[in-house]
C-alpha cells in the first residue's frame, strides 16, 4: 500500500535477462567441465564478464557492470599471464595481471557512460577508478622491476601519512566552516 492506500502493484512477470544470464553462465560452466583443464576453461571469467557487461549496457542496470569488470578483468589477467605472453619474471606476470585488472575496474567507469537510468540520465560511476588506480599502480611498480618494488616498500610502510592528512584536512576544513 502506498500512502493514498491504494494498492501497489508489483510486476510478477519473470525476469527474462535474469534467466538468460543464468542459461548462459550454466553453459559456459558447463561446456568448462567437460573441456577439463584446458586453455579453453580460461575463456570462463572473461566471458562470464563479457555477460554481466553486456546485460548491464541492455537492462540499463550500471550494478551488472561491477562484477562485469572485475571478472573481465580477472579472466583476462589470467589468460595473458597463463597462455598469451611468457614474462620473464613473477614480478612480471603479477605486474600484467595487476593492469589487466585494473583495466576491468576503469572499464566499469567507461561503461557507466552508456548506461541511461529511469529518467534517461547518465550517471558515471567514478569510484571504481579508485581501486583501478591502486590496482594500477601496483602492477605497473612490479613492471618496473627492483626499483618499483622499492617504491610498493616504502608506500607499504608509509601509506598511514595518507589517512593522518585526511583526518587532518576533515578537522580543518570542520572549522574553517564553523567560523563562518
Amino acid at each position: 500500500m502506498n500512502e493514498n492506500q491504494t494498492p501497489v502493484v508489483k510486476n510478477k512477470r519473470p525476469n527474462l535477462l535474469g534467466g538468460l544470464i543464468l542459461v548462459l553462465v550454466g553453459v559456459l560452466a558447463l561446456v568448462a567441465n567437460f573441456l577439463g583443464n584446458t586453455p579453453y576453461t580460461l575463456w570462463f571469467l572473461p566471458l562470464l564478464g563479457i555477460i554481466f557487461l553486456a546485460s548491464g549496457i541492455i537492462a540499463g542496470k550500471r550494478g551488472l557492470l561491477i562484477p562485469g569488470g572485475i571478472l573481465l578483468g580477472i579472466g583476462v589477467g589470467t589468460l595473458l599471464v597463463a597462455h598469451y605472453l611468457t614474462p620473464p619474471s613473477e614480478e612480471m606476470q603479477g605486474g600484467i595481471f595487476m593492469l589487466a585488472f585494473a583495466g576491468g575496474w576503469v572499464l566499469i567507469t567507461l561503461l557507466s557512460l552508456v548506461v541511461k537510468d529511469a529518467e534517461d540520465q547518465t550517471r558515471v560511476m567514478w569510484w571504481p577508478l579508485i581501486p583501478g588506480g591502486i590496482i594500477g599502480a601496483i602492477g605497473a611498480a612490479l613492471l618496473l622491476g627492483e626499483k618499483g618494488q622499492v617504491a610498493l616498500e616504502y608506500f607499504g610502510k608509509g601509506w598511514p601519512v595518507i589517512l593522518i592528512a585526511g583526518g587532518l584536512y576533515l578537522i580543518l576544513r570542520r572549522r574553517e566552516l564553523q567560523g563562518k
